[in-house]
C-alpha cells in the first residue's frame, strides 16, 4: 500500500464516528479537541513511515503525549511517534509483519516536564564534544571543561560523553557523566531494538541507505538525543522529584507495545486526563501533588 493511501486511510479514519468520540471522551474541550487533531495529522502526514502504521497505536501514543500537554511537533522535539515492526496473524492465520506506533519521550520533554513541577532552578543536559572535557569527580561531581565556541566546528566533532545536572530551589544539586562508550554499552543491553553492532556499522557507512529502514529504533536515528533523554532519565529518577505528569510519562516511555491492548491503554489515559482536570479545577499549580522516586517503588 503506498504512502498517499496510507496517508488518507490515517486521515479518514481520525474523523470516523468511533475515534472522534475516543478524542472527545478524553479531551472534552472542542477547541483542544480541534487542536489535538490538527497537531497529530500533521505529525503523522510528514513522516511517511508513521503513515503506514496502525491507526489505534497512533492514537494511543499521541492521546499519551496530550495528556501531559506535550507537542508531537518534530521541531519541538518533546516526543516523538515511532513506528516499529510488530508480528500479528492475518484473517487466514498467516503470521504477517505490521506496523505500530510507538511513545517515545523526547528529552526536552523531561525538561519541560520537570520545569512544570515547580522544584528545579536549573536543569540541564549537553553532549560534550572530544577534547572538551578536562575532568569530572564523581565524588564531588565538579566538572571542568572548556567548550569549543564555534558552533559549526563543534556540530563537526565527534561527541565523547555526556553531563546532565540539576539544581533544587533548596539548592540541592546533583549532576552525572557518562561516556560515550558507556552510553553505547548501556543502549546495547536495554534496547531490544538497537545493536551496538549494527550502529558502528551505520557510522561506518557500511549499510546501504536502501536498507536503513530495517532499523527503526530512534538510538540509529539520533543516538545523542536519546542519550541526553537517558541522561535526565537516570538523574531524575534516581535524584529528582517527580510530579503525576513525570511519573506517567517515565511509566510509559518506550514501552513495547506488542503488549499493550490499545483500547485499554486509551480508556487508561483517558482516565488520566479526567484525574488531571479535576486536579486542575480543585488546585493552583502550585499546590499540585509531588512524589519522589522512593514513593513508586
Amino acid at each position: 500500500m503506498n504512502n498517499e493511501k496510507q496517508k488518507k486511510r490515517f486521515s479518514v479514519a481520525i474523523t470516523t464516528p468511533t475515534y472522534q468520540n475516543t478524542i472527545k471522551n478524553a479531551l472534552q474541550d472542542p477547541n483542544r479537541v480541534r487542536r489535538f487533531i490538527s497537531s497529530i495529522t500533521s505529525a503523522v502526514s510528514v513522516n511517511p513511515s508513521l503513515q503506514d502504521c496502525e491507526v489505534e497505536t497512533i492514537l494511543a501514543g499521541a492521546l499519551l503525549g496530550e495528556s501531559l500537554n506535550l507537542s508531537p511537533s518534530p521541531q519541538l522535539g518533546q516526543y516523538y511517534l515511532v513506528p516499529f515492526n510488530a508480528k500479528s496473524k492475518n484473517e487466514n492465520g498467516e503470521s504477517v509483519i505490521i506496523k505500530k506506533a510507538q511513545f517515545i519521550l523526547g528529552y526536552k520533554g523531561y525538561i519541560q516536564l520537570a520545569i512544570r513541577s515547580g522544584q528545579y532552578k536549573k536543569i540541564n543536559v549537553i553532549e560534550l564534544k572530544e577534547g572538551e572535557l578536562e575532568s569530572f569527580n564523581p565524588l564531588n561531581e565538579e566538572i571542568k571543561c572548556c567548550l569549543i565556541k564555534d558552533y559549526d566546528i563543534r556540530e563537526s566533532v565527534d561527541t565523547e560523553g555526556y553531563y546532565a545536572m540539576f539544581e533544587y530551589i533548596n539548592g540541592f544539586v546533583k549532576a552525572m557523566y557518562w561516556s560515550k562508550e558507556k552510553m553505547e554499552k548501556y543502549a546495547d543491553k536495554n534496547s531490544p531494538a538497537f545493536s551496538l553492532s549494527i550502529y558502528k556499522k551505520i557510522q561506518a557507512g557500511e549499510i546501504p541507505e536502501k536498507e536503513m529502514w530495517k532499523y527503526s529504533s530512534y538510538w540509529y536515528k539520533n543516538f545523542d538525543d536519546m542519550a541526553k533523554k537517558t541522561m535526565l532519565r537516570q538523574l531524575i529518577s534516581k535524584w529528582g522529584v517527580m510530579s503525576i505528569e513525570l511519573q506517567n510519562a517515565i511509566e510509559n516511555d518506550n514501552e513495547l507495545l506488542e503488549d499493550i491492548d490499545f483500547n485499554q491503554d486509551i480508556n487508561k489515559t483517558e482516565s488520566f486526563i479526567e484525574d488531571k482536570n479535576k486536579v486542575i479545577n480543585n488546585k493552583s499549580s502550585e499546590e499540585t501533588e509531588k512524589i519522589s522516586f522512593e514513593d513508586l517503588k
